[in-house]
């Protein structure tokens, strides 16, 4: 058999490029799938791994598009869904969240971002991370979860009101913080947009 038609062989002759493109792109998309599982770290860092795995062995075809890190997010969330097809069968609810670090400027309200994401449904919640963690457009949430975009519309208001119920007046006090940890992405500043700004505050 001719290796070099394999898909390791292929991904291979990128080699380099690839540790290249985890490093710089690693941490959001462990930060992305934390918010996807309503904040497991221990899931987030599997289904990464198992994403990236996917995107390793394509990645000869994946490195050669206009957006590579759009293509990881969309590869990222459907590990996801997959993953939560699988599992629905065996679901149960838990009040066990991931401890919080000392320097969170709060730590209750962190939790309850965390418990309002873990209570909606899965689709919605990977609807409201691309949407607003995420900058997707409708059109392009629609394509990355194969939704129509009235379908996209009707989840993304279905969720915001779930967590606007869920939250109450501690959504006002998400808005009102939303800063982002030390070294993150676009840390220290304000977001005009409230809902980003509670998916921003969750981390």
């Amino acid at each position: 058999m001719d290796q070099s038609s394999s898909p390791d062989a292929s991904a291979g002759d990128h080699w380099p490029e690839f540790p290249d493109f985890v490093a710089s792109r690693g941490r959001h998309l462990l930060r992305t799938a934390f918010l996807l599982t309503g904040g497991d770290a221990h899931l987030a860092e599997d289904l990464v791994q198992e994403a990236l795995g996917r995107i390793f062995v394509k990645w000869r075809k994946i490195s050669r598009l206009e957006n590579p890190s759009g293509y990881a997010q969309t590869v990222l969330v459907n590990t996801f869904l997959s993953y939560r097809r699988k599992r629905s069968a065996s679901e149960r609810v838990t009040d066990e969240f991931p401890e919080v670090g000392v320097d969170d400027p709060d730590p209750a309200l962190r939790l309850t971002l965390l418990r309002a994401l873990a209570e909606l449904p899965a689709k919605d919640r990977a609807v409201l991370v691309l949407r607003f963690w995420e900058d997707r457009s409708v059109e392009e949430t629609s394509t990355a979860l194969r939704l129509t975009s009235s379908v996209v519309r009707s989840r993304t208001r279905r969720a915001l009101a779930r967590m606007r119920d869920v939250l109450g007046d501690d959504i006002e006090a998400a808005v009102r913080r939303p800063i982002d940890p030390p070294g993150a992405p676009g840390a220290g500043g304000p977001n005009p947009s409230s809902e980003k700004a509670v998916l921003r505050h969750a981390h």
